[in-house]
C-alpha cells in the first residue's frame, strides 16, 4: 500500500506566536489545537485525493498530544505521546513513499525567527551535524532519508525556507507566515494558507510521480556537536559513553548514522530537563 508520513510541529503553524499557545497549561493553548487540526486535515485530504489511502500523522510538539483525536480524518493513523523512539518521526522506518513536515521552524540561533530552537530550547543553544548548523527539519529529514523516505513538502515560517531549499531542493516549501522576532510574525489569512497547502501537496505529488525527489543522505559516521545552554548540562552529560567535552558548554559525539545521533540528542535533552528539575529549587 502507498503510504504518506506527516510530522506536525507547532511553532511554524499559522497564527502561532506566543508561549501561551504552545503548552498544555497556556491560556491560549486551545488555539494551537484548533489550528493544528485544521492544517493536518487539509493536508490529509489532499494526500488521499492524490492516491495515498493511508496517512500517518506524528504529533511532534511538546508533550505530543496536541491534536484532538476525534478531529483526525478517517483513515489517518495518529502517533501521540512523547518519550518515543525517533520522537518527531516515530514509525518512519515502517515503509512510506513520502514524508511531509508541517508547522516547522528555523534552527536555534537564527536571528529574528519565531521561537527558534533545535529540539529542546532548554537544552541546546545550537546543534551541528557534520559541522552544519542543524534545524529539526534537517535532523528529521536525515532520519527519514536513512530509511529511504524523501521529504517532499515542508511548511513553516519564512526563516526556515532557505534551509529547506538548500538541503532538499526537490521539496515544495509553503511559507505560512513571516517572522518578525522570536515572539511575533505577520500571519497570512487562513484561507490563503489552506489554498497554498493544497497546491503544495499537489505539486509535491507531481514531483514524486515524475521521479524528481530523493531521500536526504549525509556521510557517515556522523559528527554531532551540541552547544548546551548551561555548563551544568554538559557536566552531567560527560558520563554518557562516547560523549567528549570541548569546553564549558560544548559536547561532541560520533554516531554511526542519523538515528543514533538522534538518540543522543534526545537523551541530552532529557538529561538537561532532569538537571533543571534537581537544581532549580
Amino acid at each position: 500500500m502507498v503510504r504518506a508520513y506527516v510530522s506536525v510541529d507547532a511553532e511554524g503553524l499559522p497564527g502561532i506566536f506566543h508561549p501561551s499557545q504552545l503548552t498544555l497549561e497556556g491560556k491560549m493553548f486551545h488555539e494551537l489545537r484548533e489550528v493544528m487540526a485544521r492544517v493536518v486535515r487539509v493536508v490529509a485530504e489532499e494526500l488521499k485525493k492524490h492516491g495515498y489511502p493511508e496517512v500517518w500523522v506524528a504529533d511532534s510538539h511538546g508533550f505530543m498530544g496536541n491534536l484532538p483525536y476525534l478531529e483526525v480524518l478517517d483513515g489517518v493513523y495518529l502517533v501521540r505521546g512523547s518519550l518515543r523512539p525517533a520522537s518527531m518521526v516515530y514509525g518512519i522506518d515502517r515503509g512510506f513513499e513520502v514524508a511531509m513536515f508541517l508547522g516547522y521552524h528555523s534552527a536555534a540561533a537564527t536571528p529574528r525567527s519565531i521561537a527558534d530552537h533545535t529540539y529542546s530550547g532548554l537544552a541546546f543553544y545550537e546543534v551541528r551535524v557534520n559541522g552544519v548548523r542543524a534545524s529539526e527539519f534537517y535532523i528529521n529529514a536525515l532520519v527519514a532519508g536513512h530509511y529511504g523516505v524523501p521529504v517532499v513538502l515542508v511548511a513553516g515560517d519564512d526563516k526556515l525556507r532557505d534551509d529547506v531549499h538548500e538541503k532538499v531542493p526537490w521539496a515544495v516549501y509553503v511559507t505560512i507566515k513571516e517572522s518578525i522576532s522570536r515572539f511575533s510574525a505577520v500571519m497570512k489569512p487562513m484561507n490563503l494558507v489552506v489554498e497554498e497547502l493544497r497546491a503544495g501537496v499537489t505539486e509535491a505529488v507531481r514531483r514524486v510521480r515524475e521521479g524528481s525527489v530523493k531521500p536526504l543522505k549525509t556521510s557517515t559516521p556522523i559528527t554531532m556537536e551540541f552547544h548546551m545552554r548551561r555548563s551544568e548540562y554538559a557536566d552531567a552529560a560527560e558520563d554518557i559513553p562516547g560523549i567528549t567535552r570541548a569546553g564549558a558548554y560544548t559536547l561532541h559525539y560520533t554516531a554511526r548514522d542519523p538515528v543514533e545521533g538522534y538518540k543522543i540528542m534526545r537523551l541530552l535533552a532529557l538529561l538537561a530537563s532532569a538537571v533543571e528539575a534537581v537544581y532549580r529549587v
